[in-house]
């Protein structure tokens, strides 16, 4: 669910956990959407589903700052295969410096239905698991599906993994119905 600081809420589906964590905040004109402004914020989003990933050690502000920094990275490159612009530098040191660490290690429960992660479960594992499904998305069979919102002036991105490719909107019930209702409202001025 991202929440618009104006007021407003609507569910956004990202298509990869990553892309989901870099639209949690940002720096510039994106710092009015930060959601991570203390370390407890980092542990709480980290142990949402999908990730499900319960810190087994409280969360520090070095790792916050960490989280923020793949975070942009993220953003940038996201953004940079959108656009079929080539991939910023210094984006893609830091994604690969995080996924150069230990990833999270998925462990089947005692009762063989449910999983979860090995303890301990660590900042710089989950920041390693979401660098690693970057890389993978960015060079795997949907790197050329990453897509910004067709919608005017909306800048979030995501990985259209629809069978037909045609995914064009953040959110159809967001973007995708304003701009029907502003053809429709062109439609009917040209016919009167």
């Amino acid at each position: 669910m991202l929440h618009d600081p104006k007021g407003g809420s609507f569910r956004f589906d990202a298509g990869a956990v990553c892309l989901d964590f870099a639209h949690t905040g940002g720096e510039g004109r994106y710092a009015v959407f930060e959601s991570l402004h203390e370390p407890a914020d980092l542990a709480e989003w980290l142990a949402e589903p999908p990730l499900s990933a319960v810190m087994t050690a409280a969360v520090t502000a070095r790792e916050l700052t960490a989280a923020k920094t793949l975070r942009q990275a993220i953003w940038e490159a996201a953004h940079a295969r959108a656009a079929g612009d080539p991939l910023p530098a210094k984006a893609v040191a830091t994604i690969n410096r995080a996924a150069a660490a230990a990833p999270l290690i998925p462990e089947l429960a005692a009762d063989g239905t449910t999983a979860g992660w090995a303890a301990p479960v660590r900042v710089t594992q989950v920041l390693s698991t979401m660098a690693r499904e970057m890389i993978e998305l960015l060079s795997g069979p949907y790197a050329g599906r990453i897509r910004e919102c067709a919608g005017d002036n909306c800048p979030l991105v995501f990985v259209d993994t629809s069978r037909p490719g045609a995914r064009r909107w953040c959110a159809m019930e967001r973007c995708g119905n304003r701009h029907k209702l502003r053809a429709l409202r062109a439609r009917q001025a040209m016919e009167s």
